[in-house]
């Protein structure tokens, strides 16, 4: 129905963009990498899928056309909900979701709220033959609990979550693992 919408920002809501097409503002549910780097005004393309429920039709946005076949492949897996398949969708960037499937390693899949490892490893099991081929050298970047708790601090601070993991990623590999220390050292990231 409606494959591919592009318009201006109207307005920024807790989950979802309103994007002004055709003089019509449409509600589109996006991934929260997407969503933190909206803003009111910013013309943005986005590829769609509607959600057809008995009661509700629902529009979900991204900013590719990979990231919109990774989430039908995530609808298409028993448990997972578009919900829930967005959610997985802003966690990890489409190489890294791949790689994780590919390989088997559902640590990064059980970081997303709502998928426990029983569903985990049934995305695994349902999507390890659709993902296609990942190379052996693909760099899967796995959060530890001090990682997590580090981006919680740095969001409940106002930071985005985009911001967030940037400013993890500056972090050394030899900083302690000490989550005030970790804390510290990612504010010291934006101070700059």
């Amino acid at each position: 129905m409606i494959a591919h919408l592009r318009g201006p920002i109207e307005f920024i809501g807790k989950d979802h963009l309103i994007v002004n097409v055709g003089n019509v503002g449409l509600r589109v549910y996006v991934p929260v990498t997407t969503h933190d780097a909206a803003s009111v005004g910013k013309i943005v393309d986005l590829f769609t899928h509607l959600h057809i429920r008995e009661n509700e039709w629902t529009l979900y946005g991204f900013p590719s056309q990979e990231e919109l076949e990774l989430f039908e492949l995530l609808l298409g897996v028993s448990g997972v909900g578009a919900r829930t398949a967005l959610a997985v969708l802003g966690a990890a960037s489409p190489e890294q979701l791949r790689s994780a499937i590919a390989h088997e390693q559902a640590e990064l899949l059980t970081r997303v709220p709502g998928i426990g490892p029983k569903t985990a490893k049934s995305i695994i099991f349902h999507l390890k033959d659709k993902v296609g081929v990942v190379t052996a050298g693909t760099p899967i970047a796995y959060l530890t609990d001090a990682d997590t708790e580090v981006i919680a601090a740095l969001t409940g601070l106002g930071y985005s979550i985009v911001e967030a993991q940037t400013a993890l990623a500056s972090l050394p590999r030899d900083a302690s693992q000490d989550v005030e220390a970790r804390i510290r050292l990612a504010l010291n990231y934006f101070a700059k």
